[in-house]
């Protein structure tokens, strides 16, 4: 089989579960009302579900080049038009036997009553051909324009569409300019039913009949089963085709986290209304295994992208934002499948190993321009947002929707343009965790958010217990101290550093911690500076740092002084503590300066170079001759070891 063929044939499968009232109540609007409430429900439903096409095989001509193929329709306009077509055949009845149907047994199924209004238009389309009344439904339901809606028609086979369309438009005058919003009401529903029973002592007997049937049925089959293939074994599943097996997934129960010695992504129940959905899980597992041509994939720095080798674990599927979404967990990494209306498939793949309570606390299930969603974790209990632009403004509470997917949230700037504004999210922990205050994470791009953290000189931490160092994340993440971001001084220290993390947008990031690790008096009484050591962990282990020089500022947003940084270190973390910095200042007299600061466990300074000077104190300040005069820092430490400035950036002003 054609292979752009099987994609057609997926695109289509997903735009008509996606839209499935929607064609539904287009059928219904275009079935002959001669059919009887009833049966224009029970014909609505079938000709849609028929509406699908079947794949075909393309044969290459001998001795020639394939035939062209022409243009192909997207998937729901596919769909659309196949679901007129079968409408518009109801048209000849009853001349011809009808079409097969599904049968509901004992009940009788109608839309809602509406009002005189409703009833008036019913009427009116009862006494005018198919046609006119696809015309209708192109327009007021689809939202088609008159030359579109003329296309659509002539491609379902209407003979004479301008016909048409001029009925239309008279039976349009005709009942008034409200046809549009009496067509969407529940008297046109066939998915908004109510139900009657037919006859009942009819029924009662045919019982026994009935079930006579049904033991015939079940003793075939039966049979059937016994005789298998030959009376052979059947045949067991590859390893290969069992990743691939919908009803193979892994599923962990609803409350199962609250008893778990592993609260991460293997805790997750599956949620979302399609989470049943067999076609729409098998689609996303086939997609992964082999992506058709065009499939868009994106993946996390360090994540790979092979197929599933066993089955993974189900946690969401559903629609979101008119995409239908399907999320996976294979143990090492979330693999969020999307099937964007009439669009390619889409593969996001973002690696989550050893996650834990706060690393594992959220995903971006749905994401647009400028907004995004996350599903929360079963453990979290609520979410608000704040803006760490404003330190001081207070937090907002964001509706969650019961399969745990919350409100659309505004996301931080892109790496270009100005940085206004910074979104991040709190969330909240149940009481079973213990963690009353929440965590707070941001976007940065990739499936798992990235949880901040602050912690300060001498290990005090900012939130109390918590953080991934407490919620059993790997060793060496977080940094000294670290500790949740809550109050004043966390609050305002992520104010100077949130716009440079624009820089660590899609490079797969775990944690981000603000470590106050020194604060010193500036010269000629500058004031107060801080120095702050931001540290970056990966999910594939590599850390980096940076140094910030966060001197007295007129607004409390005014970004730090970047003056160093390092990548693949260990420091600033928890098994390589000591950091110096240094940077040449220049105050507002005009005269430079050689600053530098140590953190805890750093007894001395020495500077060489331009300058020489030796201290017994963590800190330095000393004149300098010039602003790039040459100068290297060292940190003595209490055992007899020295570490080094981290990299120099550059000088900072007043």
């Amino acid at each position: 089989m054609d292979e752009r063929t099987r994609a057609d044939i997926e695109r289509a499968e997903a735009a008509l579960v996606e839209h499935y009232p929607r064609l539904v109540r287009l059928g219904y609007l275009v079935l002959p009302p001669s059919l009887g409430r009833h049966r224009r429900v029970l014909a609505a439903h079938g000709l849609v579900q028929r509406a699908l096409p079947r794949p075909v095989r393309r044969r290459r001509r001998r001795g020639g080049l394939p035939a062209q193929r022409g243009p192909v329709p997207s998937g729901y306009d596919l769909v659309r038009l196949r679901t007129l077509r079968l409408a518009l055949s109801y048209e000849a009845l009853p001349a011809r036997p009808l079409p097969l149907m599904p049968y509901i047994w004992g009940l009788r199924l109608f839309p809602r009553a509406g009002g005189a209004d409703e009833l008036a238009l019913d009427r009116a389309l009862s006494a005018v051909p198919a046609p006119v009344r696809a015309a209708l439904g192109l327009w007021h339901l689809e939202g088609l324009d008159r030359d579109a809606a003329r296309a659509v028609l002539v491609a379902a086979g209407v003979e004479d569409p301008d016909a048409a369309q001029r009925a239309a438009a008279a039976l349009d005058r005709a009942t008034g300019a409200g046809a549009a919003a009496l067509l969407k009401s529940e008297e046109f529903d066939p998915c908004t039913v109510q139900t009657r029973p037919t006859d009942l002592l009819r029924r009662r007997q045919h019982v026994r009949v009935a079930g006579a049937l049904a033991a015939a049925v079940a003793l075939v089959a039966a049979v059937a089963v016994v005789a298998g293939d030959g009376g052979g074994p059947p045949r067991q599943q590859t390893a290969a085709e069992q990743a691939l097996d919908p009803a193979r997934l892994l599923r962990t129960p609803n409350e199962q986290w609250a008893d778990a010695s592993r609260v991460d992504f293997t805790a997750w129940p599956p949620r979302g209304h399609q989470a049943g959905d067999r076609e729409l899980l098998g689609r996303a597992l086939r997609v992964w295994a082999a992506p058709p041509p065009g499939t868009r994939i994106t993946a996390s720095a360090g994540t790979s992208t092979r197929p599933p080798d066993q089955p993974p674990r189900l946690l969401y599927a559903g629609l979101i934002d008119n995409v239908m979404v399907a999320v996976f967990h294979d143990g090492d990494r979330l693999v969020r499948y999307a099937e964007p209306e009439d669009a390619t498939p889409t593969l996001h793949f973002a690696r989550v190993d050893n996650a834990a309570v706060t690393s594992g606390g959220a995903l971006v299930i749905g994401r647009g321009n400028g907004w995004m969603r996350y599903l929360l974790a079963p453990w979290i209990s609520g979410i608000t947002t704040r803006d760490l632009l404003a330190p001081d403004a207070p937090e907002r509470g964001v509706h969650v929707a019961p399969d745990g997917v919350t409100d659309r949230i505004p996301t931080p700037p892109g790496s270009g343009g100005a940085c206004g504004s910074w979104p991040v999210a709190r969330l909240h922990t149940s009481a079973r965790i213990g963690q009353s205050r929440g965590f707070l994470v941001s976007d940065l791009g990739d499936l798992a958010p990235v949880h901040l953290m602050y912690g300060e000189a001498g290990g005090a931490r900012a939130g109390g217990p918590g953080g991934d160092a407490a919620g059993g994340d790997v060793a060496g993440s977080g940094g000294p101290g670290a500790g949740e971001v809550a109050g004043a001084p966390a609050l305002h220290s992520w104010a100077r550093t949130a716009c440079s993390l624009r820089a660590l947008r899609g490079a797969g990031v775990r944690s981000v911690n603000n470590w106050a690790y020194a604060r010193q008096s500036l010269p000629e009484g500058g004031g107060s500076v801080t120095w702050v050591c931001t540290r970056a962990d990966t999910w594939r282990g590599p850390g980096r740092v940076t140094v910030q020089f966060q001197p007295p500022a007129a607004r409390p947003t005014d970004p730090g002084r970047l003056v160093g940084g390092a990548l693949n270190t260990a420091r600033c973390g928890r098994f390589g503590r000591p950091v110096v910095g240094d940077v040449h200042w220049q105050a507002k007299s005009g005269k430079w300066y050689l600053l530098a600061a140590g953190s805890p466990g750093v007894t001395g300074l020495d500077a060489t170079g331009a300058v020489r000077t030796t201290t017994t104190t963590p800190t330095l300040a000393v004149p300098a001759p010039q602003a790039a005069a040459p100068a290297e820092v060292w940190g003595r430490l209490g055992d007899g070891g020295r570490v080094g400035a981290v990299g120099q950036v550059g000088p900072a002003g007043p």
